[in-house]
């Protein structure tokens, strides 16, 4: 066998990353699709923006990687993971040899307010606005750009808008997810129509309390719409 037939078999190293997406306000207060990046401290793009992620361990499945790095870059334990694509380019990391190369495994997470309280920004971790990313490592533009043309796609046949939600919320916000996420504005009226004809989310029978004037009702996903975000 010859050297370069050698080197044409040579194993990739393989890594898993995550794309986190949630909704933070913008200046302006209104709300936006966010991930949190984290900055690079070594060769290659030392010192640029990248998804979280790391090597993938002999011993573990790829699901438990990905939330073992997720745990460990920011403190998250997301409901809702799913494997995204493979990614593998041979251009993805430019003056690297066959034997630096890496195929990655990414995920996408979707994670409420609440929860992504729990990543803490500082020099090397910081969110960003989905449509206003900075040059970042590798292909992760390119990875960032897929998943949020996914989760725009999913929206509108797998019903996984509550997962930004808590348990119980009004139809105004959900209708903000929606408009978060498609970036447009929706009609209140034609929203709440298409919601009850989809059977999407039920009433709970309860009212959001501390409002001014009267309260607006209460609503949960009903169980066909959660089923189908596994």
């Amino acid at each position: 066998m010859t050297e370069s037939t050698q080197s044409a078999f040579v194993a990739p190293n393989l890594a898993v990353s995550t794309v986190i997406f949630t909704l933070r306000p913008d200046e302006l207060g209104k709300l936006k699709v966010a991930l949190p990046l984290v900055r690079r401290i070594r060769a290659p793009f030392d010192g640029q923006w990248a998804l979280p992620g790391g090597p993938l361990n002999i011993t573990e499945d790829l699901i438990q990687a990905a939330s073992r790095n997720l745990l460990e870059t920011t403190g998250l334990e997301p409901r809702y993971l799913e494997q995204l694509y493979a990614f593998g380019s041979l251009d993805r990391s430019p003056g690297s040899n066959l034997a630096d190369r890496v195929v990655s495994i990414v995920y996408w997470a979707l994670v409420g307010s609440e929860e992504a309280t729990a990543v803490s920004e500082s020099a090397n971790i910081h969110w960003f606005e989905a449509d206003q990313l900075p040059t970042l490592a590798f292909d992760h533009n390119q990875i960032v750009e897929y998943a949020l043309g996914r989760l725009r796609n999913k929206l509108a046949y797998a019903r996984i808008a509550h997962s930004f939600l808590a348990e119980t919320f009004t139809l105004a916000q959900l209708r903000e997810v929606y408009e978060a996420v498609l970036d447009r504005d929706l009609d209140p009226g034609n929203f709440r129509r298409m919601v009850e004809a989809d059977g999407i989310v039920e009433p709970t029978g309860e009212r959001l309390a501390g409002t001014r004037h009267r309260p607006p009702q209460l609503y949960r996903a009903t169980t066909s719409a959660t089923g189908e975000t596994k």
